[in-house]
C-alpha cells in the first residue's frame, strides 16, 4: 500500500532528470476548480489545465535539489520527477522512469535541442557498452 498526503497547489512540477543532470523543467497547472492536471469526464471528455516550460535554472533551487535527490536514488536514466511546491516545503509526488516527452510541452523551451541531448547520452552509452 501506498498513501501520500493530500496537498493542494495550484500546479506541479514535472523536472526532467538525465545522468543526474536537471533536463527540462515544466510547471503543469491544475484544471480550474480541480484537484488534478487532468479532469476526465463522461463520454471519454478530458479537460486539462495549461503548463509553463522554463529554463532549469530558473526553477526554484529547493524544488531542483529534491528532484535531483530523488532521481539519484533511483538511478542516473532518464526520469520525470514530479513534485509540489507550498511556500518553502517541496514534495516529490513520484518518480517516472518511463517519462513523456511531448512536442511542444516540454520541448518548449530547448526545442529539438532537447532530443539531440537525450539521444547523445544515449548513444554515450551504447559506445561505452560496445567497448
Amino acid at each position: 500500500m501506498l498513501a501520500q498526503e493530500f496537498l493542494y497547489t495550484d500546479y506541479d512540477w514535472r523536472i526532467g532528470v538525465l545522468n543526474n543532470k536537471p533536463l527540462f523543467a515544466c510547471r503543469y497547472y491544475m484544471v480550474q476548480n480541480h484537484w488534478q492536471i487532468y479532469r476526465h469526464g463522461s463520454g471519454g471528455d478530458v479537460d486539462s489545465g495549461g503548463f509553463d516550460t522554463l529554463p532549469t535554472y530558473e526553477v526554484p533551487p529547493a524544488v531542483l535539489e529534491a528532484a535531483l535527490k530523488a532521481a539519484r536514488l533511483i538511478g542516473d536514466g532518464l526520469y520525470g520527477v514530479d513534485l509540489k511546491q507550498s511556500g518553502d516545503r517541496v514534495v516529490v509526488i513520484e518518480v517516472n522512469d518511463n517519462p513523456n516527452v511531448d512536442a511542444g510541452v516540454e520541448d518548449r523551451f530547448l526545442g529539438v535541442a532537447l532530443y539531440h541531448e537525450i539521444m547523445a547520452e544515449f548513444l554515450r552509452r551504447m559506445e561505452l557498452n560496445r567497448k
